[in-house]
């Protein structure tokens, strides 16, 4: 069965433009107004809409308000597509709840792109939907059922959130168990500033188990990144890197949705400042948002690091693994610039613990070139 598309414009030949660009891939009806468009949401269900600002009677900006404050707007996506280009138009329409803004004339080939990226979000956000009623339904019965059966329930929901979060790990050419030592050692740090260290009155038990169920969602918004710079073999360009970097706002995205949708989601909440802000340097040099120091969540501080040290101790086609001697040498020369200093004194001390890891024959490749090459070059 096809995704649906809702085309809205009362231009005869732009409807017919979009038409034929997309009906091979989707199910397609249009609207010629606002009026009629909100109808057809109600008919058709359209998980995606196209929608002209300027038209008849209700404007494009309200029809979209309409939309997304109705109990359908978390299930609807809605793409602007305005001759209107000023950004003043541009934050009217996200601030009405739009997902996306298209200028025309717009690039035939960049439009069906973003309603490509826009449907492969949705579905990464219906599986964390799914995940997250899973999780409160398992919840509701852990009240019910006896104390033998605790750890049975949190185990069931640890494969989920690792099957979820294989979504995004299963796009890149390069896959393995990084997720599983990558949670490893988020949990080895995360015990060890739990007692030690300028952390130790931040982190308790619930920080420890929610980072470790938590720091596998890392990179789940790299299901938003199209195929063809998600698995580029050579260096991307810097408009390539421009989008690549969005996986980590996109993965925050629908993590805040997720979230938002369950009454007991304190991992999900931690899953999104993750996978928002492990790629923030301590220095301020990272992305998305440039924080330094104490701004960035603690919890992607101490994923930053655990990420790196899998990355440089992982084999990739184009390297060996960094012998871990290395690898420790590397992390500590990023004192104060990539890594918070506080943190590298607790990979100090658990350096065994992690050492036992790299040990414990888990070698399979991992998906993390950009944070290698990123510690690499900054030395």
């Amino acid at each position: 069965m096809k995704d649906r598309v809702l085309i809205v414009d009362d231009c005869p030949i732009n409807v017919r433009i979009l038409q034929e660009l997309l009906s091979e891939e989707y199910e397609l009806e249009s609207a010629t107004s606002g009026e009629e468009c909100l109808e057809k949401v109600r008919d058709f269900s359209p998980e995606l809409i196209l929608l002209d600002i300027m038209m008849p009677g209700i404007s494009g900006y309200e029809v979209c308000r309409q939309i997304k404050s109705s109990p359908l707007g978390d299930f609807t996506m809605v793409i602007l597509v305005s001759g209107k280009a000023s950004p003043a138009e541009r934050l009217k329409g996200y601030d009405v709840g739009a997902d996306d803004y298209v200028v025309k004339p717009f690039d035939h080939d960049e439009l069906l792109a973003k309603v490509r990226i826009h449907f492969r979000l949705r579905g990464a956000m219906k599986q964390l939907w799914l995940a997250n009623n899973q999780i409160q339904e398992f919840n509701c019965e852990l009240e019910q059922l006896v104390e033998q059966r605790s750890h049975e329930i949190l185990a069931t929901r640890d494969i989920a959130i690792f099957a979820l979060a294989k979504l995004a790990d299963s796009r890149d050419p390069e896959t393995g168990e990084h997720l599983e030592r990558m949670r490893h050692y988020c949990r080895i740090l995360a015990e060890y500033l739990s007692k030690e260290g300028p952390y130790h009155d931040v982190v308790d038990d619930t920080f420890v188990d929610n980072i470790y169920r938590s720091s596998p969602l890392h990179d789940i918004g790299k299901v938003g990144i199209p195929d063809a710079i998600l698995l580029k073999p050579g260096k991307l360009t810097t408009e390539e890197f421009e989008i690549m970097k969005r996986h980590t706002t996109i993965g925050a995205d629908a993590l805040r949705q997720a979230a938002e949708q369950s009454s007991s989601g304190g991992f999900l909440a931690m899953a999104e400042l993750i996978a928002r802000s492990h790629h923030e340097r301590f220095n301020g040099s990272g992305y998305p948002d440039g924080l330094a120091g104490s701004n960035i969540p603690l919890a992607a501080r101490v994923v930053a690091l655990a990420d790196v040290y899998d990355a440089l101790t992982s084999p990739r086609v184009y390297k060996s693994a960094f012998d871990p001697d290395d690898a420790k040498r590397m992390i500590e020369e990023e004192r104060g610039k990539h890594f918070d200093p506080a943190i590298i004194d607790a990979f100090l001390a658990c350096e065994e613990a992690f050492r036992d890891v790299v040990r414990a024959g888990i070698h399979s490749t991992a998906d993390e070139f950009e944070l290698a090459s990123q510690i690499e070059n900054s030395r």
